[in-house]
């Protein structure tokens, strides 16, 4: 097994839990418009508490890459991340405001607790960057692949929530997430056996807690 492509190596090894994560029944009523607007706005105001975890979580990232990567251009890629998160918090804030949602009043369901809770175990000194990375990868690409199938020819999404997809499922937003697979392509490549172990792990969580997500979304509260 070539190391280089050890990411692809996943997506095939694992496709059946990736499709659960990326083609999973809340994504695919948003294709084909059967979505109920509860179950949108329960994802709304959960995504966003999701999104505040997240800020620290890549702030984690850039320090490692500063510490740890050979390539300057890692820091370069992950700080564009990161510059477009406070305009991320904002447009969850006015579509908040839009559909009737306050999100000072969430409550983060268990499978939020959860995702964040992982998210703050990647930011230990004992989760190397290859790790990290790895995981921050798969985070993005779930999303990518998820809401890029709802833009696709032939779906019915909603016009409303057209949006909510172009905002992580264009084409920008994919080849940043390619930039970032083949930075943790590159450092799998490199990397001791059991480092590759333990990141094919955190990949495997992550798709686990994406499905437990979009469970949560679509469950009766």
């Amino acid at each position: 097994m070539e190391r280089s492509a050890i990411t692809e190596t996943w997506l095939r090894k694992h496709r059946q839990i990736y499709q659960r994560a990326t083609r999973h029944p809340f994504i695919l009523s948003i294709r084909d418009g059967s979505l109920h607007l509860s179950s949108f706005k329960r994802w709304l105001g959960q995504d966003y508490v999701f999104v505040r975890a997240f800020v620290p979580f890549i702030a984690s990232i850039l320090l490692k890459a500063w510490k740890e990567s050979d390539d300057n251009t890692d820091v370069d890629i992950i700080l564009s991340g990161i510059a477009t998160l406070n305009d991320e918090v904002s447009w969850f804030k006015r579509e908040a405001s839009k559909w009737g949602v306050a999100l000072d009043t969430i409550v983060p369901q268990h499978a939020n607790l959860a995702y964040c809770s992982f998210l703050e175990s990647l930011m230990s000194a004992g989760v190397d960057y290859t790790q990290a990375v790895t995981a921050f990868w798969a985070i993005e690409a779930v999303y990518q692949e998820s809401f890029a199938h709802c833009l696709e020819d032939g779906c019915n999404t909603p016009d409303e929530l057209k949006e909510t997809c172009q905002r992580w499922g264009n084409d920008g937003f994919g080849q940043y997430c390619r930039a970032l697979q083949s930075i943790a392509n590159r450092q799998l490549e490199k990397a001791s056996d059991e480092v590759v172990a333990k990141a094919e792990a955190l990949f495997i969580r992550v798709l686990e807690l994406e499905d437990e997500f979009w469970n949560m979304s679509t469950c009766t509260m």
